[in-house]
């Protein structure tokens, strides 16, 4: 696809705290396009990366008094909104925030709607009420004669995606799992760099018409036989065994409790398991020829090869985000923020020196005992560390991986343990109010995040964290408050 200059039309991405424009945003800014997101709460989008080179409009597109700036000079919209977070009445409105927004387009001169649904049979007599919504959603958006492009897709495969964290999350946590008979309906799995793909395309379509596109992979499979290959890729030995008569409020249940899913969101997506969701129509294909499909293995080994907090997005980060505990992108993650009225360098001066004869500033004797049990299980325990600590250089049981001055500093685990682990800090300035930030002497003081992250491998993972869970609490705050009280004292 051929880069467009940064004079090129002005892009707005709706739903923007979603996977999908998580995913879609970079890859238009790659091309050079001007983005503009949209967002209820836009400060939960300060820890994206992409964050400082686009315009964030807050607004709810129910009020379509608040949609007038935030669709100025807007040629094209990305729709990719749903509400199944709200419960009770959320196809109601769906198919009324969708049909408010589109007439409210209408008048602001948008050219042209991408829009991302569910893929179903739409003649099926029992289609579940999600898949419903999401196709009675792209007609609202029609209605207003604006040229709609509508994508149908059914379990979109990467990291992050909502299906993908079910499976993985249930294969991991659950040797013998138990479900509905309705797991051997069939399913067409997409990569989720296949949606982007397709999404993108959908921008260079000369004539823009109303289309209804079904998007898929190259596998059609049953949900059953995806959780058991993305356990097989894992190398867990797992076990599917299908009963009749399961509710599906009670399935909802168990993917809320062992996944990173809401019970709202996930009875909403366990309904729609009753039905086949795969590709009848072929139009995309013939549209859209130059797509590579990516096949779910394939998917399944980046999600895997990428399992990295390099890779994740964080979602968790936004103003008044004190203390976070999390699943997220196959990670427990345990992150806490703290305002020190300290320099960046101070802060960091103490951060280098944990680990080896300073020891670890809070419950020593704890970080002591692990290294001692680890050390009689065959893994590396207290090992010291280097002064001063350079990349890749041991502390103690963890390896530098990577160090940025006054800034920032990862150690990865090398723990004997059922998964991988890993202990970030971040310290940013923290400036004076009404002041800008070019001016060393303008520093106040810093803001230091900590951030823990398990990815647990297989049952054992699970239970290794849980087990520890309320000692991992009192160590981590007390860690971040020590090193608080220490940089204050430097």
């Amino acid at each position: 696809m051929a880069k467009h200059t940064a004079t090129s039309k002005l892009i707005l991405v709706t739903g923007a705290t979603g996977y999908i424009a998580s995913r879609l945003i970079p890859r238009l800014l790659e091309q050079n396009y001007r983005v503009r997101v949209l967002a209820r709460r836009g400060g939960a989008l300060t820890g994206r990366s992409w964050h400082p080179r686009v315009e964030v409009f807050e607004g709810d597109i129910n009020r379509p008094e608040q949609m007038g700036a935030a669709l100025a000079e807007v040629q094209t919209v990305y729709y990719l909104i749903h509400n199944m977070q709200l419960g009770r009445g959320y196809t109601h409105v769906e198919t009324e925030a969708a049909h408010h927004f589109t007439f409210t387009a209408k008048n602001a001169g948008v050219e042209h709607i991408i829009y991302l649904g569910g893929l179903a049979d739409p003649n099926d007599k029992h289609l579940a009420p999600h898949l419903r919504s999401r196709m009675e959603t792209g007609e609202a958006l029609r209605e207003s004669g604006v040229p709609v492009t509508e994508f149908r897709a059914g379990v979109i495969a990467g990291s992050g995606s909502i299906s993908f964290e079910m499976i993985r999350f249930m294969a991991e946590a659950i040797p013998l799992m138990i479900g509905p008979t309705w797991l051997k309906n069939k399913t067409q799995p997409i990569a989720t760099e296949n949606v982007i793909d397709y999404l993108m395309a959908a921008l260079e379509i000369p004539d823009k018409q109303n289309r209804i596109l079904e998007i898929g992979g190259e596998d059609v499979t049953s949900y059953r036989d995806l959780m058991l290959q993305y356990a097989r890729l894992r190398g867990l030995k797992r076990r599917l065994i299908m009963l009749p008569g399961i509710p599906p409020w009670f399935m909802a249940m168990g993917v809320a409790m062992m996944t990173p899913v809401p019970l709202r969101i996930a009875y909403a997506l366990i309904g729609g398991l009753a039905n086949d969701s795969i590709v009848q129509h072929e139009e995309a294909r013939r549209i859209f020829p130059n797509i590579q499909l990516i096949n779910f293995e394939e998917a399944t080994r980046n999600a895997l090869g990428h399992l990295s907090p390099t890779s994740v997005e964080r979602v968790w980060e936004g103003p008044g985000r004190e203390v976070i505990r999390i699943k997220h992108e196959g990670f427990f993650i345990d992150y806490r923020r703290m305002e020190v009225n300290t320099p960046p360098e101070s802060v960091y001066r103490v951060l280098t020196s944990l680990g080896g004869p300073d020891g670890w500033l809070y419950a020593n004797w704890l970080w002591q005992l692990r290294g001692w049990v680890d050390k009689r299980l065959g893994g590396p325990g207290l090992r010291g560390r280097g002064n001063p600590i350079k990349r890749n250089d041991r502390v103690d049981y963890y390896r530098v991986e990577e160090m940025k001055q006054n800034s920032r500093l990862r150690l990865h685990s090398e723990l004997r343990a059922p998964g991988e682990g890993w202990m970030e800090w971040r310290v940013d300035a923290k400036h004076r109010p009404g002041l800008m930030s070019g001016n060393q002497a303008e520093v106040e003081g810093s803001v230091l995040t900590q951030t823990v992250y398990f990815a647990p491998r297989g049952l054992p993972g699970f239970l290794y964290w849980y087990a520890l869970s309320p000692l991992h609490r009192l160590v981590f705050r007390g860690l971040i408050r020590a090193i608080k009280r220490r940089s204050a004292s430097q």
